[in-house]
C-alpha cells in the first residue's frame, strides 16, 4: 500500500506546487479545454506528451496505445480522432512514435506474446511493405530504428485515408498531419518531415471526394 499511497501524496504535493505558481490554475483549468493539437503516442510510461514537449495541461488532447498504431477498424482510436478534430477543431495531428518502442521491436521477432500479437500483426504489415528496405540494413540495432520511423510514417498516412481527415480538409483546411519520433537516449523529438495538409499527395484511390450524408428512414423509403 506504501506504493500505491505514494501516488495520491504525489498529487497533493503537486496541487499544492501548482497553486502556488498559480492561485486560479484549477478555475481556469475546469472551465473547459480547447487544445491545438492531438497526439497519437505510444503507450509507453517514458513518453509523456506534456512532459517532453513542455507543454501544460489542456494543451494535448492525446490517445496512446501499443506502438502509436492507427488502425482503421479501432473505434477508440477513431473517437478520439473524431472529437479533437471535429468537435475541438485541433490544427495540428502528430503520430509520435519513440526510439527502442518494445511494440515494435516485438514485431520484428517470431515470438508469441499472448493477446497482443494480434495487435502486433498490424505492425508487422508495414515491414512486409517496406522489407526490401529493412532487410538491407545489416545493423540489427539501425534497422530497428528505421522500421520505428517507417512505423510513424504508415501511421500518418492511415490517418490521411480516413474520412474524418479528409472531410475536415475539405470543410476548413486543417488539420495538419505529422510524424514525430521521440529518442529515449537524448529526450529530443525527430520531426520525420513527413506531413499532410490535403487529399492530393494520397493516392487517387485512397481520395474521398463528397462527405457521406446518412440517409433517413423516410427518405429510403422515397427512394
Amino acid at each position: 500500500m506504501k506504493l500505491y499511497n505514494s501516488l495520491l501524496e504525489g498529487n497533493k504535493e503537486w496541487v499544492k506546487k501548482r497553486l502556488q505558481q498559480d492561485p486560479e490554475f484549477f478555475d481556469k483549468l475546469s472551465r473547459g479545454q480547447s487544445p491545438q493539437f492531438l497526439w497519437i503516442g505510444c503507450s509507453d510510461s517514458r513518453v509523456p506528451a506534456n512532459e517532453i514537449t513542455n507543454t501544460q495541461p489542456g494543451d494535448i488532447f492525446v490517445h496512446r496505445n501499443i506502438a502509436n498504431m492507427v488502425v482503421h477498424s479501432d473505434m477508440n482510436l477513431l473517437s478520439v480522432l473524431d472529437y479533437a478534430v471535429n468537435i475541438l477543431k485541433v490544427k495540428h495531428v502528430i503520430v509520435c512514435g519513440h526510439y527502442g518502442c518494445g511494440g515494435v521491436k516485438a514485431a520484428m521477432q517470431n515470438e508469441q506474446y499472448g493477446l497482443v500479437d494480434n495487435w502486433l500483426r498490424f505492425i508487422k504489415d508495414v515491414y512486409r511493405t517496406h522489407s526490401d528496405e529493412l532487410n538491407s540494413i545489416k545493423d540489427e540495432e539501425k534497422r530497428f530504428d528505421r522500421f520505428v520511423e517507417l512505423n510513424v510514417i504508415e501511421q500518418v498516412l492511415d490517418l490521411t485515408k480516413t474520412t474524418i481527415i479528409q472531410n475536415a480538409w475539405q470543410e476548413r483546411n486543417e488539420p495538419k498531419v505529422h510524424g514525430w519520433v521521440y529518442s529515449l537516449k537524448t529526450g529530443l523529438i525527430k520531426d520525420l518531415g513527413v506531413s499532410f495538409d490535403s487529399s492530393a499527395k494520397l493516392e487517387p484511390i485512397f481520395r474521398v471526394e463528397n462527405k457521406y450524408v446518412p440517409v433517413t428512414p423516410v427518405e429510403a423509403e422515397e427512394v
